[in-house]
């Protein structure tokens, strides 16, 4: 697929990665914030866009659950990149010279361990990206980037440490989102469904809203709930699961969903990630 495809960020960061991973054929095209590269897609400056949902340490990414519903556009597939998280320096910089390392405070979290080990100490940055940018920028020997691969080659920077993040499973899913819906079946593995959803206003809803899937044999491998509309008693629920919506356990479990909803908003139906465990 050629086209472009919008991401938040600056060149370098691991939403640009991701895009090369999952649509290599594509331009990259970056943006200051989420809303931008959603808004790019809105206008066509854009034909997709690249969404972070969740990283396996950090979690949720803040914000994204919310702007998805209302953002307009589709789910049209998954990408689940593994995120190295690398050293990188001026060239001609060593490892013993490094006194501070810039990144987003995620980052630095995520490299503690190798941090405390070398006595280097922790500079938040902007971002990843950006903050290799500045290293890069400054030319100061005793600074480094934590940041991927592709940011040192784009900022001609030098990896002074591959691979140094703590948790070996590290891994980021991205969403990638379009103006038009695609239900249909592609690839030869699975598919996976997701929606949003209100409850209504009656004991055991949620229970009662659930027990579907449940009865149908349907895998729900997300559920999360988040305050809507500046109220504490408005809850939208965010969902995904296994299966198709025209798999007969998969319709049944929806329609009994929609019997106990007063709102229900399919986002997106895709084929699985093959590095989903």
């Amino acid at each position: 697929m050629t086209g472009r495809i919008a991401f938040q960020g600056e060149p370098g960061a691991y939403s640009h990665q991701a895009c090369r991973q999952a649509r290599p054929a594509m331009e990259a095209l970056p943006c200051p914030t989420f809303e931008d590269a959603i808004e790019a897609v809105r206008r066509a400056d854009a034909d997709c866009a690249m969404l972070p949902v969740e990283n396996t340490t950090y979690g949720r990414v803040a914000d994204i659950h919310r702007l998805l519903p209302a953002s307009g556009l589709h789910i049209l597939d998954e990408a689940f990149v593994r995120v190295h998280i690398n050293l990188l320096g001026v060239p001609g910089a060593r490892l013993q010279d490094i006194e501070r390392a810039m990144s987003h405070t995620v980052l630095l979290g995520q490299c503690r361990d190798f941090l405390a080990a070398h006595g280097i100490r922790a500079i938040v940055g902007a971002d990843t990206a950006g903050s290799a940018r500045q290293v890069a920028e400054r030319g100061d020997r005793r600074t480094a980037a934590l940041a991927s691969e592709l940011a040192g080659q784009i900022y001609g920077l030098e990896v002074l440490a591959r691979h140094i993040e703590d948790q070996a499973t590290n891994t980021t899913r991205f969403l990638i989102m379009g103006r038009e819906p695609d239900h249909s079946r592609r690839g030869p593995g699975p598919m996976m469904t997701t929606f949003v959803f209100r409850v209504r206003n009656i004991p055991a809803a949620l229970y009662k809203a659930l027990g579907g899937f449940a009865t149908n044999g349907v895998n729900m491998t997300k559920l999360e709930s988040y305050m809507v509309d500046g109220s504490f008693s408005a809850t939208q629920f965010y969902a995904d699961i296994e299966g198709h919506p025209e798999d007969r356990n998969v319709a049944l479990a929806l329609e009994e969903l929609a019997y106990f909803t007063t709102e229900l908003k399919i986002l997106g139906v895709y084929p699985a990630d093959p590095r989903r465990g």
